[in-house]
């Protein structure tokens, strides 16, 4: 069994032209587990329910300094979480590595998983923005045509976000976040079983092939260096830069906040929902992209095609533009602009997924055409 896990872990072979882009992953799964260290500590002293979550929460962060280092750590881990996982499934489009069908469709499960993770996380603090955007991002549930009515319902427990709504959430954290546990061990073997793509999108060979440690296990102990160090110091200088004002404000029913808003990394999509005056449209659309970013094919790497950078980059410039609409009020500037950015974001990622697909297609059976004549 050890010479197993040996061979699979230290004496993997792997390309040594692998750069720090490729250390996203492992850093990933060393945050993850951070993550997982310091929800089980703040469970300890959660109780969810609507009167008691809030300072619960917050008292013992007051009172305990220990808490308090452990609480902003879990507030910065998700931050720092979402960093790599971008700068991963960058890595992964630009080098076309979702051709390895197997891990990619593993990684983005993942990846949705990830994002129900953080929103019910950041929900159980209960104050009055984590509040207000579950009633909102819920009532999204319950514009589903057919099983909408019944559906929220069932995740609500009721007519409204109330504290049965808060223990169900509190139970899905948990589990969810020890399954994901798992799903990140079957990426891993996936990976290691399939073996990692490199720069130049080459085939595998024995001129560059080095084992995994510790010439790779080196440059991922000091990226998680560099990271730590970094997540550390933003805690220390500016704990609550990633910290809403009314995340210090028990959550209030009859009073709405000015500006309704969720995380930086739910911000393009919720800007997208929001620029759509039709529910079941923001949500068709939020779905065409997340399906179009997910359909894995057999492209080239992009560092064979100018054409393949630029409409890359064109995703990367739309994305972070819609996280930045997503911050602005909701006038009806910003709200085309959102649909533009919208577009642009579609049809660069049908672009940059498919056509080449077709393109593909046509030149093979153009070259068999000209054999045959």
């Amino acid at each position: 069994m050890m010479d197993n896990i040996r061979r699979g872990l230290l004496d993997l072979p792997i390309s040594y032209s692998l750069g720090y882009c490729w250390c996203s992953g492992s850093l990933l799964s060393a945050v993850i587990g951070i993550q997982v260290l310091t929800g089980i500590i703040l469970s300890f002293v959660y109780i969810a329910t609507p009167t008691q979550a809030f300072f619960c929460v917050l008292g013992e962060t007051i009172d305990s300094f220990f808490y308090w280092v452990c609480r902003y750590l879990h507030i910065w881990g998700v931050s720092v979480i979402f960093c790599l996982m971008f700068i991963h499934m960058g890595r992964s489009l630009y080098y076309s590595s979702y051709s390895k069908i197997g891990v990619w469709n593993v990684g983005f499960v993942l990846y949705l998983m990830l994002m129900v993770e953080a929103f019910v996380g950041y929900v159980l603090p209960w104050h009055q923005m984590s509040y207000w955007a579950a009633t909102v991002l819920t009532t999204i549930v319950q514009g589903l045509p057919l099983i909408g009515s019944g559906l929220y319902a069932y995740v609500v427990g009721g007519f409204s976000v109330t504290g049965v709504t808060l223990l169900r959430l509190f139970s899905v954290h948990v589990c969810l976040g020890l399954f994901l546990v798992c799903v990140i061990v079957l990426h891993i073997s996936y990976l290691h079983n399939s073996g990692s793509n490199n720069p130049l999108y080459v085939l595998p060979g024995y001129s560059d092939v080095i084992y995994f440690h510790s010439h790779h296990t080196s440059k991922d102990f000091f990226s998680l260096m560099v990271v730590s160090i970094g997540c550390f110091f933003c805690i220390w200088v500016t704990p609550d830069l990633v910290v809403d004002p009314d995340g210090y404000v028990e959550a209030q029913p009859l009073v709405t906040p000015a500006s309704i808003k969720p995380e930086w990394y739910f911000l393009a999509y919720y800007a997208l929902i929001r620029a759509v005056e039709s529910k079941i449209g923001g949500l068709l659309f939020v779905t065409s992209i997340l399906f179009l970013l997910w359909v894995p094919t057999t492209n080239l790497c992009c560092v064979y095609s100018v054409v393949r950078q630029i409409l890359f980059w064109l995703i990367c410039n739309s994305f972070m533009g819609l996280i930045y609409l997503g911050l602005c009020h909701p006038n009806t500037l910003y709200l085309f602009i959102c649909n533009v950015y919208g577009v642009i974001l579609l049809l660069s990622l049908f672009c940059f997924k498919g056509l080449w697909v077709i393109t593909n297609t046509m030149a093979m059976c153009l070259v068999e055409w000209w054999q045959l004549i």
